[in-house]
């Protein structure tokens, strides 16, 4: 039997994730929405399932309502939540997906008690706070996703400014997953092997990491309507792939720190190797006094947000 990964959201970046899921042939699929968006849920997987065919893949997917078509998920990916709209304070965007995560969190926790879950939802490392709480859930089985994406962009834009392939760029963004969160980590980046250090000039790192840590607010400006999609879900299937597949690769992730970089008790983006039991281990890095107060302002900010929370 193959495992059975949930998507808890089926708008752009779950159903994108649920097609990246399918044709890698790695596990069956289940996308979940409201009532309201069942049948446009269920379209969705039949069109994906009439791929089979001509992409080459035999994986189920299905489109649902129910949360009992997710029991016995090995792994849950929560993307429910609204987007901020205009009027909308961070505050109110805070209250409603609160309300909305906490209640997926609480079917998933009832019918995949043993499931490793990646949260999406935003303000991330609030969400993913209010889903360990409601769940109860092992620290190493409740894991935000903005870590991935955050040092992909990093690397992108790495890669574009040295015209090379971003293939052959390797990067780490760890702290919050907002703008003035992220820390993008120039003295552990390099391409092929050589430090970035010895490629660019302060100067030039200095705005490609402004530009990393406003990755995600340039392509909102530049759609005008909506958000990110396509790098966020494939951040996510890098992940589910390494536990799925027990790789242990070290991913930027956020977790529940308990004395790592003397931080306790808040998730925060950190190197985690993540493999079949979830976040497997935190991989504490050496930190220049600079980085680690970056880092503490970072946690600062979320411990702000998460103070609001209401759960």
């Amino acid at each position: 039997m193959r495992p059975k990964v949930s998507i808890i959201g089926a708008g752009a970046t779950g159903a994108t994730m649920a097609q990246r899921l399918v044709e890698k042939n790695l596990c069956d699929v289940v996308m979940l929405d409201i009532p309201e968006r069942e049948n446009p849920t269920k379209g969705k997987a039949l069109d994906m399932l009439q791929a089979g065919p001509l992409v080459g893949f035999s994986t189920r997917v299905i489109g649902t309502s129910d949360y009992k078509d997710t029991e016995n998920s090995q792994i849950v990916v929560i993307t429910a939540g609204v987007p901020r709209k205009p009027g909308m304070s961070r505050e109110d965007l805070l209250n409603i997906n609160t309300k909305i995560v906490k209640s997926c969190a609480e079917q998933v926790a009832k019918h995949s008690p043993h499931a490793i879950i990646i949260v999406f939802s935003n303000p991330l490392d609030a969400m993913v706070y209010v889903t360990h709480k409601v769940t109860g859930f092992p620290r190493e089985r409740v894991i935000g996703q903005g870590g991935a994406l955050d040092s992909a962009r990093w690397r992108t834009f790495i890669a574009m400014e040295l015209g090379v392939s971003a293939e052959d760029v390797q990067g780490l963004v760890l702290g919050g997953h907002t703008d003035v969160g992220m820390v993008p980590l120039p003295r552990y980046s390099s391409v092929a092997g050589i430090p970035l250090t010895d490629l660019l000039d302060s100067e030039r790192i200095a705005k490609l990491i402004d530009r990393a840590r406003k990755g995600g607010t340039e392509i909102v400006q530049l759609l005008g309507e909506g958000s990110a999609y396509y790098a966020p879900s494939a951040a996510v299937i890098t992940m589910i792939e390494s536990i799925l597949l027990d790789k242990k690769r070290i991913i930027p992730s956020s977790v529940l720190l308990q004395g790592e970089y003397g931080l306790k008790d808040i998730f925060l983006g950190v190197p985690v190797v993540l493999g079949a039991r979830g976040a497997e281990r935190i991989i504490e890095l050496k930190l220049t006094p600079d980085e680690l107060a970056q880092l503490h302002k970072a946690a600062e900010i979320v411990r702000e947000t998460v103070s609001k929370v209401q759960v």
